[in-house]
């Protein structure tokens, strides 16, 4: 049985770690507020501009007309995945992690070990993570969430669509956390170039028919600026989706933690009363023999 010395050392250190976990529950508690205000108000915006973002690509008569629609051959791909720049978040960047992997060992086995798979991370972890393997790694944007703005996104994304369009990269895909609740946090795949096509079910009705746009001031003007924008839009708001994962992901994790180490203390209080109990009652014990012994 340990000393009450030990046993006491153990209570204060726990003590300690457990205020730690408290403060960090509350700091993640006030960043997912504000996380969940910015991702709540934009995925309606994100939701409609996407699908008018699809509608107009498919609505282009030539892939000339629509740099970022063209399907071709996946020999290049860039993956992008979005984690976050610290720990202590449970399992949030390992299932980024994972899933990434088997997408990899899966679906991009081919182009992987052709050597034609490339990684751009976004957050430390991912970058730490994916640096020290056999991937290739773009190390450029990594520190987002250091000055999260769309900014910041916008470089970003201009870089995996300046590498499609150029032919560098035939597909990119961002695997991140979609905040669903605080508890909650659900891997996604999506797609992010090529613009995948509206596949919206046909119910039979007299609107399923295709979407028919007038453009003003011209189609060139859309495709240089319109779809452009709403992709970096996209982007951004797939960073807002992990940003608000990684603080809901993190509260949860130092609410456990404080639970436990709640526990952890019970039962080193109770330790430490019954070894308190033990060494008093062998005092006595080593009194009343010695009185016995005197008499």
């Amino acid at each position: 049985m340990a000393n009450l010395k030990e046993v006491k050392g153990r209570i204060q250190s726990v003590t300690s770690t457990q205020q730690i976990t408290k403060a960090m529950k509350m700091v993640a508690a006030a960043k997912l507020r504000r996380a969940q205000d910015s991702i709540m108000q934009m995925r309606p915006y994100s939701q409609k501009l996407s699908h008018i973002l699809q509608n107009v690509s498919s609505g282009m008569e030539n892939n000339e007309n629509n740099l970022y629609g063209i399907e071709r051959e996946e020999s290049n791909i860039l993956i992008v995945p979005i984690s976050s720049d610290k720990g202590l978040c449970g399992a949030f960047n390992s299932n980024v992690f994972k899933q990434v992997v088997r997408l990899i060992q899966g679906k991009y086995k081919s182009q992987y070990d052709r050597g034609n798979v490339t990684i751009l991370p976004i957050g430390k972890r991912s970058f730490e993570y994916f640096s020290k393997r056999d991937f290739k790694v773009v190390g450029e944007y990594y520190e987002m969430f250091s000055n999260l703005s769309f900014e910041s996104a916008k470089q970003a994304a201009e870089f995996a669509m300046s590498g499609y369009v150029k032919g560098d990269y035939d597909k990119v895909d961002l695997v991140f956390n979609e905040f669903k609740n605080v508890a909650t946090q659900v891997i996604q795949v999506e797609q992010f170039l090529p613009i995948l096509p509206n596949e919206e079910e046909n119910t039979g009705s007299v609107y399923d028919v295709p979407t028919d746009y007038i453009y003003l001031p011209s189609k060139a003007d859309i495709v240089n600026d319109l779809i452009p924008n709403s992709l970096k839009i996209q982007f951004y708001k797939g960073v807002l989706e992990s940003n608000a994962s990684e603080h809901g992901a993190r509260m949860t994790a130092m609410d456990k933690a404080t639970e436990n180490a709640g526990e952890l203390l019970k039962e080193l209080k109770l330790t430490y009363n019954r070894t308190r109990q033990a060494a008093i009652t062998k005092e006595i014990l080593e009194i009343v023999g010695g009185a016995e012994a005197l008499g």
